[in-house]
């Protein structure tokens, strides 16, 4: 069909856009140019495209405002939309524009208020509100007037700078985080001016008479027909003196009080356990922990299990979802640091005339008339969508139960549709509830039931008059909870969990649940449990279409899978006796393990020796004949004409393209720690710092051999970056997330924080030290950009790099870091090892390296970026076969964590975050260190092995080099044998356009720095580049990074304003 976007048909506004650079826009609009062209109201907004492909359509500024930030949420406020357009006329609904960006739907959604007769300012009041909960810093009236509206709607969550105006009111605000700047400021004859940055605006300074910036959730509004300057308060006060919100939201709220109940008893633990898929090491390693500690279980070494699809213990089918997380264009939260703006608060009721205007569509009758109440009936107001045994009882007062079990004459599927055709004839409260399974009535996995509930009834128009509560013995953990949530409950009781802790723990295994879901949410940048929920932030691995469609339509599954009755055959299936799975740690009739007691035996042996025979026969126990991972499914293609081994580039070459993952002064001994960087330059290979900073000691060679790493980690706490260290890299790599545990921070115990750890830090031994989840100066690809200006201003001969870990969607971010001039991209899986990072995280966030490399490969050729980058991949890596189909796939470099971990005598005891490793390898703890044995050597000998076996494939594809494969994916094909589709993967590039990196550098050295005198926000990074002792004074508004990264005895003196 025609694709069009009309830009405005408003009388009041005119809306010009395009996919061109600012200066330009008067080029192509010549009636810019015309100085007969006058308004009292100017919006203008320019930035490069990030979580979308370019698009005339999505250019800034849409018809309503201009958003620089993210709607982290906008999967499940577009459902909201939708679940609320049902009660306005047919011709009304589909408002949201479902292919737009998440910038054009909240466009869309402002529209659609105003449209229907709200203010502007209140409208987006409403819609992106201020941290309220809890707060007593702001007017009561404000309190009430957020308390009300959030009857109506969930905040559109994410960091946003927003710039808006219906042609009479302009205004510009933050997110309830404040994560994106914006500044201010106001001349004598009235100007007012808002930017991104001070200094957008050309403005004499005598003429200024008053600055300021927005903080965290304000406004600041200026009201054409007055010519009115309102500031926060007053545009807020304004708005909330219309109406007595505070009786209106008491007269709808019920708050709901926590106090002890005693818990229903179970009687036959074990076999309700073994029921809803339960096994021993759920028990013991994750419920017990969190009642005992009222925490996540922490746990280390990473994930070396193979997906749920490729398992052979069954899993229950939180398993195959994985927790989606914020990176680059969006950034996580802290919901440590910044708990003042996260809310687990929850209302649970039947809604209704959510979109009507406040006093009826007539504006000049406001006054006199009360708003359109949102309901007619009661909201129960909780704490937590986490419900005991209490709230349970109060919200079954009212609740529709529906029956979550089915019978052996009825299958799953007929269950799931008899469950929606009664959601859809109930109202109020719906009650899905498994208490009636038995050995005879199996429960409907409540992640299936939930989500074709609330697809069922979002479909039909009925989901604002009901409200969905899970009652399951199948949540087990945080991940279990969160999904529920996610996917449209509203509310969860864990009924077996809670019997499992018993009365007494209920309330610390509840506190860990809540923590773990706040954690959970803040990766993916959501301050809100209501925004949280129907929003479908996660990624399926291993469903099929039938369970997808009916199930978790918002949801990607890219490689196909199980479908309904895969899923009731292996239900029917369990066991009677709960079983000992051994995911989390190996068990002889558990789960594969590929760094399973014997295969790391003989991957030690291989390594001290060097020898062959081992290394094949460790190549064998690690996966055992069946598949393990997706690139085990897929099958290299052999030429006609191979060439001989000995015309292949020499093993010699090839080590060099290899990478020691990031691994921390701090999580390795210092033993451990500078054997593998000795190791690792050698063979002209590199090792990574980790995010822990180095010992200066280190920067002196060994008998000649260099100590330090080639490659420094600059993460969020910025622990040891010092422009000494940054000076000394020969690559700098930028850590946006961890394939452990995407969206969190690193994690050091305060038992590994030694002196000497905490002198390279800057803190304190014995204090545990968690970064923070996002760099607090990366909020946006812009930044991003940013910060590589910077480190390459600071070290012009350094290689400039970025971490992300795969996900859905990382090709578009990859496409928006190769735009923001990064050296290279490392793609991890989210089977890399870990210090210590939560259980739940190890197992249940991020996904296949495979995945995201292809993704990132397809899109970069796509876009004709890929020759400017170098693509990286890790995470699980272990042999000659695994680094040809990553090179297939499109990497031309190599990370390896815990296979040179193992070379150096790592035994697998997953001890790391206890400092206890037996080794001496991942422990501060001087008798331990003692007892380490590694040798560069080994770490030597186990890369020279694999780069063999590399050199063995390449002959027998006919290649000479590994830079004639990268990117030939081609020569890959699926093993026909497995039920997961790879077409995804394996889908075809242009061939005509470079499938590697061809450009030496991403873009052009930074200049030095300006000379003494006048300045602009142009001049970027003042100071990184200069020497010691030297002395500069400027005048004006400088440019971002001003200062940054300044070595001893620099002085900068600034007469003027810095960002």
């Amino acid at each position: 069909g025609v694709q069009m976007y009309i830009p405005s048909c408003s009388s009041r506004t005119l809306v010009y856009k395009g996919l061109m650079a600012g200066t330009r826009l008067a080029d192509f609009y010549l009636d810019l140019r015309d100085e007969a062209c006058e308004s009292r109201i100017a919006v203008f907004h320019q930035r490069y495209s990030t979580n979308t492909m370019p698009d005339w359509r999505l250019a800034q500024p849409f018809r309503m405002l201009a958003h620089n930030g993210e709607i982290n949420t906008v999967t499940g406020n577009r459902a909201w939309m939708r679940a609320r357009e049902a009660e306005l006329e047919p011709e009304l609904r589909g408002s949201i524009w479902p292919e737009g960006s998440d910038s054009a739907s909240l466009d869309n959604a402002l529209e659609l208020l105003v449209q229907r007769g709200w203010e502007v300012s209140e409208a987006l009041m409403s819609l992106v509100p201020d941290a309220w909960e809890g707060r007593g810093d702001i007017a009561a009236a404000v309190r009430d007037f957020y308390r009300y509206q959030s009857i109506r709607f969930e905040p559109w969550d994410g960091p946003a700078a927003l710039a808006f105006s219906d042609g009479i009111v302009v205004g510009a605000a933050l997110d309830r985080n404040g994560l994106r700047p914006l500044r201010w400021q106001r001349t004598r004859e009235g100007l007012v001016a808002a930017a991104s940055e001070a200094g957008v605006v050309t403005m004499a300074p005598e003429d200024v008479v008053e600055r300021g910036r927005l903080g965290p959730g304000q406004m600041l509004l200026v009201d054409t027909r007055d010519g009115s300057l309102l500031r926060d308060a007053d545009a807020k006060e304004r708005a909330a003196g219309r109406h007595d919100y505070a009786l209106l939201a008491d007269r709808v709220l019920v708050p709901v009080e926590r106090h002890h109940v005693d818990l229903e008893p179970l009687e036959n633990l074990p076999a309700h356990h073994a029921l809803h898929g339960w096994g021993l090491e759920d028990v013991k390693f994750v419920v017990d922990v969190m009642a005992e500690s009222g925490a996540e279980p922490v746990w280390s070494m990473g994930d070396d299990i193979p997906i749920a699809a490729l398992g052979r213990t069954p899993r229950r089918v939180y398993g195959y979802l994985r927790q989606r997380f914020a990176q680059v264009t969006n950034p996580a939260i802290d919901p440590l640091r910044e708990k003042a703006v996260m809310s687990l608060r929850t209302l649970l009721g039947a809604r209704h005339l959510t979109l009507e205007p406040e006093g009826g569509a007539d504006r000049e009758l406001l006054r006199r008339h009360h708003p359109a109440v949102p309901t007619d009936g009661k909201l129960l107001e909780l704490e937590s969508p986490v419900l005991g045994a209490a709230e349970l009882a109060r919200v079954l007062e009212e609740a529709v139960v529906l029956d979550a079990t089915y019978a052996p004459d009825e299958s799953l599927r007929d269950a799931l549709l008899r469950l929606c055709r009664e959601a859809e004839a109930a109202t109020g409260v719906i009650a899905l509830s498994d208490r009636r399974s038995a050995w005879h009535r199996l429960p409907v996995p409540m992640a299936l039931a939930v989500g074709a509930v609330h697809s069922h009834l979002l479909a039909t128009g009925k989901r604002m008059a009901t409200d969905i509560v899970a009652i399951t013995g199948d949540a087990v953990d945080v991940h279990d909870v969160a999904c529920l949530i996610t996917i449209g409950a509203t509310a969860v009781h864990p009924y077996l969990a809670f019997a499992t802790v018993g009365d007494e723990a209920a309330p610390r295994y509840r506190k860990a649940l809540e923590a773990g879901l706040l954690k959970v949410m803040a990766k993916m940048g959501i301050s809100c449990v209501t925004s949280y929920r129907g929003a479908e932030v996660l990624e399926a691995l291993g469903l099929g279409a039938e369970v997808m469609e009916l199930c978790f339509p918002a949801v990607p599954s890219r490689i196909g899978g199980a479908d309904l009755d895969d899923i009731e055959r292996l239900a029917r299936a369990r066991p009677e006796a709960m079983p000992d799975h051994g995911r989390v740690r190996f068990r002889k009739a558990g789960e594969h393990h590929a760094y399973n007691p014997h295969a790391v035996k003989m991957a030690q042996k291989a390594a001290q020796t060097g020898d062959a025979d081992a290394y094949r026969e460790w190549r064998r126990l690690s996966s055992m004949g069946d598949p393990q991972s997706l690139r085990e499914l897929m099958r290299i293609k052999e030429c006609t004409q191979p060439v001989p081994v000995d015309e292949v580039e020499p093993a010699s070459d090839i080590v060099k393209r290899f990478v020691s993952t990031a691994m921390s002064l701090g999580a390795l001994s210092p033993e451990a720690h500078e054997a593998l960087a000795i190791a690792m330059n050698q063979v002209g290979a590199r090792s990574n710092s980790g995010e822990g900073g180095e010992d200066p000691d280190m920067y002196e060679d060994f008998n000649g051999v260099r100590r330090d790493n080639r490659v420094k980690q600059v993460a969020s706490a910025r622990f040891g970056v010092t422009p000494r260290y940054l000076k000394r890299a020969d690559e700098l790599e930028i850590k946006i997330a961890q394939g452990s545990k995407p969206g969190e921070g690193g994690q050091l115990p305060g038992l590994k924080v030694t002196s000497l750890i905490a002198r390279l830090r800057h803190a304190q031994p014995g204090m545990q030290l968690i970064s923070p989840p996002p760099h607090h100066d990366i909020y946006s690809i812009e930044d991003l950009a940013q910060l590589i200006h910077d480190l390459k201003t600071v070290n012009p001969r350094a290689r400039i790099g970025v971490k992300l870990v795969s996900e859905a969607g990382v090709g578009t971010i990859a496409a928006g870091v190769a735009k923001a001039k990064a050296d290279y991209i490392l793609l991890s899986g989210h089977d890399g090892g870990t210090g210590a990072s939560p259980l739940s995280s190890i197992k249940n966030a991020g996904a296949p390296w495979e995945l995201g490399l292809a993704e990132a490969q397809q899109v970069l050729v796509a876009n004709r970026l890929r020759e400017r980058v170098t693509l990286r991949t890790d995470g699980g890596l272990r042999n000659g076969r695994d680094i040809v189909i990553a090179a297939l796939l499109g990497a031309e470099e190599f990370g390896f964590g815990t296979g040179v971990l193992v070379a150096l005598g790592c035994d697998m005891a997953r001890q790391c975050h206890l400092n206890t490793c037996p080794t001496g390898i991942a422990t501060q703890n001087e008798e331990l260190r003692a007892k380490f044995e590694g040798r560069p050597e080994h770490v030597v000998n186990y890369l020279f092995l694999i780069a063999e076996e590399v050199r063995e494939h390449l002959a027998k594809l006919g290649a000479r080099t590994l830079d004639e494969i990268v990117g030939r994916v081609e020569l890959l094909e699926q093993d026909e044998r497995s039920k997961l589709d790879l077409s995804y993967v394996l889908a075809t590039t242009d061939v005509t356009v470079a499938r590697r990196r061809q450009w030496e550098r991403n873009g052009e050295s930074p200049t030095a720095a300006p000379p003494a005198g006048e300045i602009d926000n142009s001049q970027r990074t003042t100071g990184a580049n200069l020497l010691r002792g030297e002395r500069r004074r400027y005048r004006g508004s400088a440019g971002q990074s001003f200062g940054a990264f300044l070595d001893e005895d620099v002085e900068l003196m600034l007469e003027g304003q810095a960002q």
